[in-house]
């Protein structure tokens, strides 16, 4: 201040250092398809998430109802690919286990879906809030190649920015083909969590999408041809009319071994793909004990083979009539309402990766992001879709070849369905072995970046030097009252150390380069729990 007229002046002198405002710890970006709207938006409930990108597209379901009046068991199947599904389902279930605020990255119109998650993750670049990356989607829509891929672009994300933190699926429970398509680098960055989990969660469904197969009896013999012309197989069936049959001739590759696997009324033949008549007809012959009223035999010389095109999927129902569910609506309402409750009770299958996102927002917002999200019941949730156990979570949990932890997903008695392990992918590493570890140091790392944002350009002295370390030791000292530094003493729990001679050199200094060092001693988790019991002698 420059004085220049004669009087009294009051000048203010800050003394105090600024303090670090600590950055959200869990704001994930869901990367993916929606019913509507094509910008990215922060949304904080899931129907602000209904009102900006929609619902999902209504369900396509196949019903078969017997012909025995008195059977009131449906045979319900969901005729479309999983990957038709939007994120309106995974945002739900992320809501469902106390997720909070979170951004939509709405992806579509590329040439592939591979392009559509890469341009997506290209767009996430451009935000600085989100601290956790999701594409539940992917593990459903893509190869493993191309989600390796789409996983590997992520983990550069993460190393470049330094800010956020990947949650990844496991596509069809493929441990091994994961492992060896996500790369080695930046692992540290990334949990993945296995297997699926059948939710409470409901299909969004309509009357139009619901087609009802009815046994109408009356014609006692079936008979269907593979393919419909030339050489194959043929299939058919003589017996009472309220046997009501069903054929279901599933594809798979030619060099598995054909299966005929009767359930209930359904007689399904797997892996019949590629196969000629001749050899299905062989198979079936050879069978022990067959189904009773169906015969299987090859169609003229038996030399045709089956097609995906041709067969794959098909349902092939004697003594049917089949149409849209609305049309029992009038003329037969309670057979319809039977129905509409049959089918309201199929349950979605959704990646783990939206609940654990929850799970990682309660978690940070009731402990801290210094507590590891694992041992923590999901919500909505009926169960993993696969029975893990001690065993087999051995060589999930620790990777002897390279490292890649994958933590599970688990169903205990009496407790639920628990998140059973708190690794990252790099499962090897000592210093970040542990998702709390690295993500307390990424919002300790993000936090003081921030704060320190005030000294760029300050002149480069003592002063500048000494408010930098006041803020950052007063932050770390918050933390460490809190329970995330290990340490009986602040001392012990982290140091600060800045100035000539300490972290910079003259050299430094002339170009302008003010250098930090922080020391911390995060806290782990307690992984293993080892009671150690002996027996004692009597004492006299």
């Amino acid at each position: 201040m420059q004085l220049k007229t004669p009087g009294v002046y009051i000048e203010e002198v800050a003394t105090l250092p600024p303090s670090v405002a600590e950055v959200s710890t869990a704001v994930p970006a869901f990367i993916g398809y929606v019913e509507r709207g094509d910008a990215a938006a922060r949304i904080g409930s899931f129907l602000e998430y209904q009102a900006l990108f929609g619902s999902a597209a209504a369900a396509k379901f196949e019903v078969a109802v017997p012909a025995d009046p008195a059977d009131t068991s449906f045979t319900i199947e969901r005729t479309e690919d999983a990957a038709a599904a939007t994120l309106f389902y995974a945002v739900n279930h992320y809501f469902a286990n106390g997720g909070g605020p979170c951004w939509i990255i709405p992806v579509g119109g590329g040439a592939t879906a591979a392009a559509d998650f890469a341009a997506g993750l290209a767009r996430l670049e451009q935000e600085d809030e989100p601290t956790l990356i999701l594409f539940p989607q992917a593990a459903d829509r893509l190869e493993m190649a191309d989600y390796g891929a789409l996983v590997q672009a992520a983990l550069a994300q993460c190393n470049r920015l330094k800010d956020r933190f990947v949650l990844l699926d496991v596509p069809d429970g493929d441990v091994t083909g994961f492992r060896g398509a996500v790369g080695n680098n930046y692992l540290s960055y990334a949990a993945a969590y296995h297997p699926y989990l059948a939710t409470t969660l409901t299909w969004q469904t309509d009357d139009a999408n619901v087609s009802v197969e009815r046994m109408t009896g009356g014609v006692t013999s079936f008979r269907k041809d593979f393919p419909d012309a030339g050489g194959g197989l043929t299939i058919a069936f003589s017996g009472a009319a309220d046997a009501a049959p069903r054929v279901r001739v599933v594809i798979g590759t030619a060099a598995d071994a054909a299966t005929f696997k009767l359930e209930g009324k359904l007689l399904t033949i797997s892996n019949a793909g590629g196969k000629t008549g001749a050899q299905l007809a062989d198979a079936w012959q050879a069978l022990a004990d067959k189904p009773a009223g169906y015969s299987i035999g090859k169609q003229g010389t038996g030399e045709g083979t089956l097609a995906a095109t041709a067969a794959a999927g098909t349902a092939l129902v004697a003594q049917a009539t089949s149409g849209p569910l609305g049309d029992l609506k009038v003329t037969q309402t309670a057979l319809y309402n039977r129905i509409k409750e049959a089918v309201s009770k199929v349950r979605v299958t959704l990646p783990p990766s939206a609940a654990v996102a929850g799970a990682y927002a309660a978690m940070d917002r009731d402990r801290g992001v210094w507590r590891a999200p694992a041992n923590v019941s999901l919500n909505a949730t009926i169960g993993p879709v696969t029975r893990v156990t001690d065993a087999d979570q051995e060589n999930l949990n620790v990777d002897p070849d390279a490292g890649k932890s994958i933590n599970v997903v688990r169903a205990f008695a009496g407790k639920g369905t628990l998140i059973w392990g708190a690794r990252t992918l790099a499962g090897n590493d000592n210093e970040w072995r542990y998702v709390p570890v690295r993500r307390l140091f990424i919002t300790i790392e993000e936090s003081t970046r921030k704060a320190s944002a005030f000294a760029v350009f300050e002149p480069n002295d003592a002063t500048t030097w000494l408010k930098v370390k006041g803020m950052i030791e007063s932050y770390l000292y918050t933390l460490w009252e809190r329970g995330a530094l290990a340490g009986s003493k602040p001392e012990a729990a982290y140091y600060v150390n800045v100035g000539l001679g300490r972290t910079m050199t003259p050299q430094d200094v002339l170009e302008g380069r003010l250098i930090v060092e922080i020391g911390i001693a995060a806290v782990r988790p307690a992984e293993f729990v080892v009671l150690r019991f002996m027996h004692r002698l009597q004492q006299a």
